[in-house]
């Protein structure tokens, strides 16, 4: 199956703009102009018939769109070890918050004591999107754990002068502060993170149907 053509001929030069103005990390002529349901649907029949292999390999991609791809594609993987091993070969390549985000295998929620040792290993990454993609990682499945609170400290230690990370850590703080006022609550109150995270955190919070009006009354005075 030739998969680049098959992106190629989805080609939408309206969405490509869309998608140009929203990443300014990626250069434009890397955009074929893609939709996501076309990318999902094509991830899902690639791994049901078995022919996501070559593709997950076949590393760099030429195109924006390509890395997408190959992000639903690992989402899917069942087996954990495989997941994990189509991630480290992949992470390095990511270049953009998109595709970063969209990284979300599935195989991530029930394998989550073996995943820690992991995550820990791409916090400690020189890699914008690595770190980027740990953080979510954290943010997404050990929030609402019991132990939730180191998860908590541990971001708040990450410095970087990263935007991409800098805007994941406020955005970590934000589910923090919905799931979990009463622990995230002083990283904010006692200024334990960079101040730029911390004031984009209240203003994301703030702005967030998650958190109550109560909350954001008092989040409103800490600015």
């Amino acid at each position: 199956m030739n998969i680049q053509k098959r992106l190629l001929e989805q080609k939408c030069d309206f969405y490509r703009q869309f998608q140009a103005n929203l990443m300014p990390t990626v250069d434009e002529s890397k955009i074929i102009g893609v939709r996501s349901p076309f990318l999902r649907k094509l991830a899902k029949e690639l791994v049901k018939n078995g022919e996501y292999r070559d593709f997950l390999c076949d590393l760099p991609h030429k195109y924006y769109e390509e890395n997408n791809l190959h992000a639903y594609i690992i989402a899917q993987i069942k087996n954990f070890d495989e997941c994990i091993e189509h991630i480290e070969r992949f992470l390095p390549y990511v270049d953009n918050w998109a595709t970063c985000d969209i990284l979300r295998p599935f195989v991530f929620r029930t394998h989550k004591k073996e995943l820690v040792g992991h995550i820990e290993g791409w916090l400690e990454s020189e890699h914008t999107y690595t770190v980027r993609f740990a953080i979510e990682a954290l943010m997404l499945l050990y929030i609402d754990d019991d132990e939730c609170e180191q998860y908590i400290k541990r971001v708040s230690e990450i410095k970087s002068d990263e935007y991409y990370v800098n805007m994941m850590i406020a955005w970590f703080f934000v589910t923090a502060l919905a799931i979990r006022w009463d622990e995230a609550l002083p990283y904010i109150n006692e200024k334990r993170l960079d101040e730029w995270v911390r004031c984009k955190a209240i203003q994301k919070a703030v702005e967030s149907r998650r958190i109550s009006d109560t909350q954001k009354e008092y989040l409103k005075t800490l600015r």
